[in-house]
């Protein structure tokens, strides 16, 4: 009996139409154009507008841009994960949302939150439900409106993040292709350097967590900086190392999209060139779970069936790892 892959076929993305830049954040807090490209790289990134607007909008568009191009119809889809870190609600799930927009009906469907490396969560998750038979076709999306969780009188993370979403098909395969292998991680040490302090169980939203500005983002930027930096790049280099891969071998490393630097050093720790990494936080800055899929939607166009790709990020908890991807079709 032949193993059975979970093979990419289909990606999809929505990025809102405002766009922040570095000159309109530098009227709002103590920053510049400068300062931001020298320590991270984002020259703008998109921002999501519009009363009662939230993730499953963007989730529901990356989703209905998938189907048209594979030709899918919503009834053949078996599962729906949603990788979200600013869910429309507490509760219902946002997959469960983004499936009622887009009229899939006969899917199961649930969240992952494993904030920026959510996306990798989820895809292995997705993978593991095509590989043991249980489902045909399966969608993961990555949506974020990071904009609702931003401090915007907090120069250290608003010039961080953005707004998007994008979404990969996955479907079982018999050729060597797709989801080969995953490296994932997580350590709930680093949990107090990058959290949004209150609105959960331990800390329910009042007057005076609102007052404190504990609803937002905060971050310890230097310390998450050390881990991401190690933990990111060893992740990639060892998942090369355990399926013989050597630099020359690997198409592409996707990684997320956090900070230039991050980036950098994980191709170099990978010995590869610049060339081959994929770039666009200077577009979009980090969307959290949308930018690695965000990145394959970009450079769908270039990328070759029998590609390998390497899927490495790192984000709150801790979580990092990687992701070992072999394309499985050509662009039309």
């Amino acid at each position: 009996m032949k193993k059975t892959y979970a093979a990419i076929t289909a990606v999809g993305s929505y990025l809102p139409e405002y766009v922040l830049t570095n000159q309109e954040l530098s009227q709002m807090v103590d920053t510049s154009d400068e300062w931001i490209m020298t320590r991270v790289g984002i020259s703008e990134r998109r921002i999501l507008k519009g009363e009662g607007m939230g993730s499953s909008d963007m989730g529901a568009k990356a989703v209905l841009q998938l189907l048209e191009k594979s030709g899918t119809s919503p009834d053949e889809i078996d599962l729906l994960i949603c990788a979200t870190v600013t869910p429309d609600h507490p509760f219902p799930a946002t997959a469960n949302i983004i499936a009622d927009k887009v009229n899939i009906r006969h899917a199961q469907g649930f969240d992952i939150n494993a904030a920026c490396s959510g996306f990798m969560f989820a895809l292995d998750v997705a993978a593991k439900f095509i590989e043991c038979g249980s489902k045909k076709k399966v969608i993961v999306v990555g949506c974020d409106k990071m904009s609702s969780i931003t401090d915007y009188t907090d120069r250290t993370t608003c010039v961080l993040f953005g707004d998007a979403s994008a979404a990969v098909l996955l479907e079982p395969t018999e050729e060597a292709m797709g989801v080969m292998d995953s490296n994932l991680h997580s350590d709930g040490f680093g949990r107090h350097h990058l959290i949004m302090k209150a609105g959960g169980s331990v800390k329910p939203a009042s007057h005076a967590t609102v007052d404190a500005r504990e609803h937002y983002i905060y971050q310890e930027g230097q310390t998450v900086f050390k881990h991401a930096v190690s933990k990111m790049a060893d992740a990639a280099v060892d998942i090369m190392d355990r399926n013989q891969l050597k630099s020359e071998d690997i198409a592409w490393l996707v990684p997320h999209q956090a900070n230039l630097r991050i980036i950098e050093a994980t191709g170099n720790r990978m010995g590869l060139p610049k060339e081959k990494v994929m770039i666009n936080i200077h577009k979009y800055g980090n969307t959290t779970t949308a930018t690695i899929p965000l990145c394959l939607c970009e450079l769908e166009s270039e990328l070759k069936k029998g590609d390998n790709l390497i899927l490495a990020a790192f984000g709150a908890g801790f979580t990092w790892g990687s992701v070992y991807v072999k394309w499985a079709y050509d662009a039309k």
